[in-house]
């Protein structure tokens, strides 16, 4: 019997709650065909102004890719010249034990620092641009964090950097010097042994050639010069020139020797997984990354049929204490007694 009553008043409370919502039907629909067309509105002209002034102005997101390598090998040099640069205690500060530390790590870590925001900002003049005069560098490195994304997938290796404007080329071109900033400070840390040997490599090989040169020109000077000497002075150029071919030809053993270990260090190159390598620079989007303004459109018109839903049972509960003279009652009291105790 109690089920019964129960049941029955659940039936009463749906069916109470139904008419309510057909009481205030027209409410209902003329609300939410408003929200509607507020949605299409702020679509439309958002569409139309331009960029600067939207107030939702088309965002393009280009990307760039690199590959990383967290080898054990790396992982071992890595933490060698952590320990050696001075690193190693910014690295814990930030929650990255030297002794796990990847290489990927690294380069998250990286792209958060100070040290390679400030380039992006000074060289995009990026505080007139966000247009910031309170606390100038705090707030453009903020701005700059919430639109420059790093992040790493662990299943491929690769890590990417993703830069979000309305404007499609800036965007390209912030990703990009972005790139080349994170690949100078990987080379800067001399995590990867073998660019650093090939460009010694390739530095020492063209000094040895200046030098071959150099020599070169001496050497012709000095024989030119036979003809023109007297005959006291021709062994003393005689004797200089051989020294000096002598010079070239050890010269140009130590240019051969070099040219050599570059090829075998080229070859070494090819067959090992660099550390950090570009894949992909960024291209100039021609497709928007946000805002979707049908997802927006669909947002505000449930949310104008919400509100309205929640309109109708206030309106409907402020009927119902109208029309209660008991709480009404109440009501009188209460505010009778509020202005007594206002006026004493």
């Amino acid at each position: 019997m109690e089920e019964q009553i129960q049941n029955q008043d659940e039936e009463i409370s749906l069916i109470d709650l139904f008419a309510v919502l057909l009481r205030y039907k027209w409410m209902i629909i003329i609300v939410t065909c408003l929200s509607v067309v507020l949605a299409l509105t702020i679509s439309i002209i958002s569409l139309v102004q331009p960029p600067e002034e939207s107030i939702l102005p088309n965002e393009y997101t280009p990307y760039a890719l690199m590959l990383i390598n967290n080898s054990d090998s790396s992982s071992g040099s890595l933490n060698s010249m952590l320990s050696g640069s001075g690193l190693e205690a910014l690295a814990s500060m930030a929650g990255v034990s030297a002794g796990g530390t990847s290489n990927s790590g690294l380069a998250i870590y990286f792209a958060g620092t100070n040290t390679f925001l400030d380039p992006i900002i000074e060289k995009f003049n990026l505080v007139e641009r966000y247009k910031i005069e309170k606390h100038p560098k705090a707030e453009t490195r903020k701005a700059l964090k919430e639109k420059l994304v790093a992040s790493f997938d662990d299943e491929s290796g690769v890590f990417s950097i993703s830069f979000t404007d309305i404007d499609p080329v800036f965007a390209s071109e912030v990703v990009n010097y972005a790139v080349g900033l994170m690949e100078n400070m990987f080379l800067s840390l001399g995590i990867d042994k073998n660019i650093l040997e090939k460009q010694n490599l390739e530095e020492n090989i063209e000094n040895s050639y200046q030098e071959m040169l150099n020599l070169q020109k001496k050497i012709q000077s000095l024989e030119s010069s036979v003809s023109y000497g007297s005959a006291s002075s021709i062994p003393s150029i005689m004797l200089d020139t051989s020294i000096l071919k002598a010079e070239l030809q050890a010269q140009e053993q130590v240019y051969s020797q070099l040219k050599i270990q570059l090829e075998l260090l080229k070859v070494q190159m090819a067959s090992e997984k660099p550390v950090f390598q570009i894949i992909q620079t960024a291209e100039v989007p021609d497709q928007k990354s946000g805002p979707s303004r049908g997802m927006l459109c669909i947002i505000i018109t449930f949310a104008g049929f919400f509100i309205s839903i929640f309109m109708a049972f206030l309106l409907n509960a402020i009927k119902n204490i109208k029309n209660d003279p008991v709480a009404m009652e109440k009501l009188t009291q209460k505010k009778e007694s509020k202005e007594k105790s206002e006026n004493k």
